[in-house]
């Protein structure tokens, strides 16, 4: 056991936003605000940008490392010149992912990590000024990613927020951390599931909240997760309507024979985290043989055009853009226009959950298994559970709403603090004096 601390800190490092809360026993969570144009925001884009600025006579040139929304600007102040990265989470527990380079500089995920955090830290300013020696991380129940590596991508983060000066870094579940948060709004006694969609992982976490003499008891029966969000989305979206325009499915010249354009350079394309390091990859050169050798010419320039000019966060607000208006209404109209690159479509609603459906199938599986193992670990079935609390960005797709509407019926779904639940709740768990029983230590 050990005593409340008089001040802790929880830690969101999510795929597309960070989020960062401090809580103490007396005023709880606090959401650290950051101050950008136009006022403040406690979302923290997940995005770096690394910059190399000439020096002034005979001096080495200068590496300008941005977070958030400075990394968006840096970008947007000169694309041609930044390396812009984002949707990096990704990475964390893919033995596959050794490092970039960047300005022939070699950088890992911890190195990555490590610059974002440095980063946020600096323009959180006195909110972040003295770190208290633990920190409570939110960790997605599955990362993301074909064979992720629990254990590594921990010692990533392990390394990562040591940089930053905490000693003692501890990780929560993130459903866990919203279901903290959530918790703080009840009357009575409820067995709550919490669903957090953020941008690559999916989370379900299911736990019996009672009130006591002693304060809010809280006993975890059942987690799952599954590495499909947000980004997955996307994924379908850039593969359906922009990838076609880009020459996937064209076919090229070689040898005397027309061979299909290999699908893997779209495949990268469409993920965020892999559009940033395809122009730096070896399949960029080949790219570039295939604009003389293409059937169709026109859409190799395009898709060159589009990784040259570095206009993939063009493509990211045109695809948010798309999200957000289709969860809106019935049909939206999707642009995506920069440079020399225009592609607009109409796009329906249920041509969008048409294209969704292999993620909504396995979003809807993983949250059968945090069911079965209620059911299997302490009985509980589906109709005891007394609210469902959906949270994350992803949460606000009208398919996804709709899944747990059906499954459970509308009077019992709450929503809320799609981008703030998950730090505040960590930040909340670290006052827990049973603080071991929700997180995990190094």
């Amino acid at each position: 056991m050990t005593t409340p601390q008089p001040l802790t800190i929880g830690i969101d490092f999510g795929t597309t936003n960070s989020v960062v809360a401090v809580a103490d026993p007396t005023n709880g969570a606090i959401l650290v605000q950051f101050v950008v144009e136009g006022g403040e925001s406690s979302t923290f884009r997940s995005a770096l940008s690394f910059q190399f600025h000439a020096a002034e006579g005979d001096g080495r040139p200068e590496r300008v490392v941005e977070a958030g929304p400075w990394a968006i600007e840096a970008y947007v102040e000169d694309p041609h010149d930044t390396r812009f990265i984002q949707s990096f989470k990704t990475f964390a527990a893919s033995a596959a992912f050794t490092e970039t380079r960047i300005h022939d500089r070699r950088y890992t995920f911890e190195d990555l990590l490590a610059a974002f955090l440095l980063k946020l830290r600096q323009h959180a300013g006195a909110a972040m000024a003295d770190l208290p020696p633990r920190v409570i991380v939110g960790r997605p129940v599955t990362f993301a990613g074909a064979r992720p590596d629990e254990a590594l991508a921990l010692e990533r983060y392990e390394t990562a927020f040591r940089r930053l000066g905490f000693e003692d870094v501890r990780y929560a579940y993130e459903p866990v951390g919203a279901a903290f948060y959530f918790a703080r709004t009840l009357k009575q006694d409820a067995t709550v599931l919490v669903a957090d969609f953020g941008g690559g992982t999916s989370d379900f976490s299911i736990i019996r909240f009672e009130r006591t003499p002693d304060g809010l008891k809280s006993t975890p029966l059942a987690r799952s997760g599954v590495g499909v969000a947000g980004d997955a989305f996307d994924y379908r979206i850039i593969d359906n309507l922009v990838s076609p325009e880009l020459g996937k499915g064209s076919f090229y010249a070689s040898v005397g024979k027309t061979l299909p354009v290999p699908q893997r350079y779209y495949s990268a394309f469409a993920r965020w985290d892999q559009l940033a390091l395809l122009r730096a990859s070896r399949d960029m050169r080949d790219i570039r043989g295939l604009a003389t050798t293409s059937l169709e010419p026109e859409k190799i320039d395009r898709l060159i055009e589009v990784l040259d000019d570095n206009h993939g966060h063009a493509l990211y607000r045109a695809v948010s853009t798309l999200k957000q208006d289709l969860s809106a209404a019935e049909a939206a109209d999707f642009s995506f226009v920069a440079g020399d690159v225009r592609i607009e479509k109409p796009v329906t609603r249920a041509e969008f959950e048409t294209w969704i459906a292999p993620e909504l199938t396995a979003i809807e599986t993983a949250l059968d298994e945090a069911l079965e193992e209620a059911m299997r670990v302490s009985g509980l079935a589906p109709e005891a559970i007394d609210r469902v609390f959906l949270t994350g960005g992803t949460s606000l797709t009208p398919a996804v709403r709709r899944m747990f509407h059906r499954r459970f019926g509308a009077e019992r779904i709450e929503t809320g603090g799609e981008f703030e639940s998950i730090a505040a709740g960590l930040a909340l768990i670290g006052l827990q004096p049973d603080v071991e029983r929700w997180t995990q230590g190094a």
